[in-house]
């Protein structure tokens, strides 16, 4: 199985994200797409960032695809970071792939 992971703040999240999303889907040939919204980027000011089930009730509005979920657990396990995130991924889901897919905003500080 092949999922791609969307991360991101999503404040707001918008059309742009649907499409990345859309476009990830397909031509990245993924199973499944989980946006995974943060409980704060660690590299923007997070003082008065909407909380996370507002930011996942608004993305639902925006995207509808039974292959996307919103998920908000990296708060639940503690990741502040990316790679805390993946590797609390691997090990908690053997045997899938993941494919990170990042917003145009957080490549250029990448």
């Amino acid at each position: 199985m092949r999922i791609g992971l969307f991360g991101g703040s999503f404040d707001p999240p918008h059309d742009g994200h649907a499409l990345v999303s859309r476009v990830a889907l397909t031509r990245l040939k993924l199973d499944r797409l989980w946006w995974i919204v943060s409980p704060g980027n660690p590299l923007k000011d997070a003082s008065e960032l909407p909380s996370i089930g507002a930011r996942i009730a608004a993305a639902k509005k925006i995207l509808r695809d039974p292959r996307v979920a919103f998920t908000g657990f990296e708060a639940e396990i503690g990741a502040r970071y990316t790679c805390d995130t993946l590797a609390w991924l691997h090990t908690h889901c053997p045997g899938v792939r993941f494919v990170w897919i990042m917003g145009a905003d957080n490549l250029l500080q990448f």
